[in-house]
């Protein structure tokens, strides 16, 4: 090393000019002690991701804008758990001060799940999903790369397949993503695959998940979001629950088993286990490289038959009404996780009974989410 280069604590060289790049050897293995810096933890997914983390033996660190999400879902989960969360309120966007949380901790792995993500609003924003997402996900990569950090699961997302061809969907079916959002989350994807190009360093993992549902067991961390939901099942239970009149269900014209769209739903708690078992994967291969994984059941259900399934489990009488299809909405979208069985040693667990009982658990003993309380 030169006369005017030096190594950070976070094994950064400074290069002279005043600019700070991984040194030959920065890169960070991930161990239990270790702390993982969770994007958009305070949400529906993250939180449960944050839980199983904890519960796992990690140090946890999230940063969220709680945009859509809220801070006291982190609060439950350090009272489930007994642990305690690091919690920053940082705008991915806001790129000093993201800067300044990986400065503060010794991070070793990210999972990035903060974007925006609702279908419909990105067809009427486009920009600002693009912003958001795309722009948040480079400014996290940049501050990666200068503390020297090269593990990193990624939130993607089966839109990233738009219409299939056939079903089911392998990770080497076609990516044409027909909505803005499903774009975003293709771009990142592209961009996660250069970066890997450019530094064998890297070591990432491409989660592609179907449809999130349920909550956590106890009931006391879900689905909360703000507004009127943009998922179709924290919908469906806030219309069993009473504080929506109706399910609009988009479309009864589509070729499917009852003219209602078809999707993969997964329970939130099995999706957040893949998570962990993605980043032990990134752990313990010695290959680095970008690799897609499909976390789903293999298994699909129509808007309908989830109605019946949340009418079941609520003993409630779910009303709903048919609309046109929304622009951009396909027919029928289910996974094959086979990949993800062989490649990470997970696999969905849970039933759509569990899902609907898991779910109903949390909205009827939260009616109005984290604010109930």
């Amino acid at each position: 090393m030169s006369e005017n280069t030096s190594t950070s604590a976070h094994g950064l060289v400074e290069n002279g000019l005043g600019v700070e790049e991984p040194g030959p050897d920065s890169a960070v293995d991930v161990g239990p002690s270790d702390y993982i810096l969770v994007t958009g933890g305070a949400g529906y997914i993250g939180s449960h991701a944050v839980l199983e983390l904890l519960q796992t033996g990690y140090k946890v660190v999230v940063v969220d804008n709680l945009c859509n999400s809220s801070k006291e879902s982190l609060r439950r989960v350090e009272k489930l758990t007994g642990k305690v969360v690091q919690f920053h309120e940082v705008d991915l966007l806001d790129q000093p001060s993201l800067e300044g949380v990986f400065a503060s901790y010794p991070i070793s792995a990210v999972l990035h799940f903060a974007a925006l993500k609702a279908v419909g609003e990105s067809v009427t924003h486009p920009l600002r999903y693009h912003r958001v997402n795309s722009v948040g996900t480079i400014n996290l990569l940049d501050c990666m790369y200068r503390h020297g950090i090269w593990n990193l699961v990624f939130s993607s997302s089966a839109t990233v397949y738009g219409e299939p061809d056939r079903l089911p969907l392998t990770e080497s079916a076609a990516l044409r993503a027909t909505n803005p959002y499903g774009k975003t989350k293709l771009y990142i994807e592209e961009i996660l695959r250069d970066a890997a190009m450019s530094d064998s360093r890297w070591r990432i993992a491409l989660l592609r998940y179907f449809n999130p549902a349920g909550a956590h067991p106890s009931g006391r961390i879900g689905e909360d979001p703000h507004g009127a939901p943009n998922n179709l099942m924290p919908y469906i239970v806030q219309v069993a629950i009473g504080r929506r009149p109706h399910v609009t269900v988009f479309g009864s014209d589509y070729s499917t088993k009852d003219g209602t769209g078809i999707r993969d739903y997964i329970h939130v708690v099995d999706l957040a286990k893949g998570h962990i078992a993605a980043l032990e994967k990134l752990v313990r291969t010695p290959t680095h490289g970008c690799v897609p994984y499909n976390l789903g059941t293999g298994v699909g259900y129509s808007v309908l038959e989830m109605i019946s399934a949340a009418e079941k489990a609520s003993q409630k009488t779910i009303p709903y009404v048919i609309a046109p299809r929304r622009k951009g909405d396909v027919a029928e979208v289910y996974a094959d996780p086979s990949f993800a069985n062989r490649e990470l040693g997970w696999r969905a667990e849970r039933t759509l009974d569990e899902m609907c009982r898991d779910q109903w658990a949390w909205q009827s003993t939260n009616p109005h989410g984290y604010g109930s309380e």
